[in-house]
């Protein structure tokens, strides 16, 4: 499912992601203290999430609701980056040369790509 997620939406399926499920108030406290939103900021946030399928209700607690990513990150990552270099007319080379530049590629990095280019000309013959 490719859902285009927001900044702020990202932070609150990070939550998710790392814990499996989580409530509102567990998703608010995650952000970092000097940024933290308030509690009602999320829990409207949480609703439109769930109204457009990124995350779930899995279960009732007490008198609070868990929720569970319907999204995985490596498709929300894939969405970020697709769009991306759509702003690129689909270049990659300035995201890639930038990268360099800023000293974020690292030759762990290229030695991964490398792997993974010859896998996928590999599985292509």
């Amino acid at each position: 499912m490719a859902v285009r997620l927001t900044k702020f939406e990202m932070q609150i399926m990070e939550t998710l992601w790392l814990k499996g499920e989580a409530s509102i108030r567990e998703m608010q406290e995650a952000f970092p203290e000097k940024k933290r939103p308030g509690y009602t900021t999320v829990q409207t946030m949480v609703y439109r999430m769930e109204a457009k399928k990124v995350l779930r209700r899995v279960r009732k607690v007490g008198n609070f609701h868990m929720f569970a990513a319907v999204v995985s990150r490596d498709a929300a990552q894939r969405k970020l980056v697709d769009e991306l270099l759509a702003l690129f007319g689909g270049e990659s080379r300035p995201v890639v040369a930038h990268l360099i530049e800023a000293g974020k590629l690292t030759l762990d990095d290229v030695e991964f790509a490398e792997k993974t280019l010859k896998g996928l000309k590999e599985g292509g013959e």
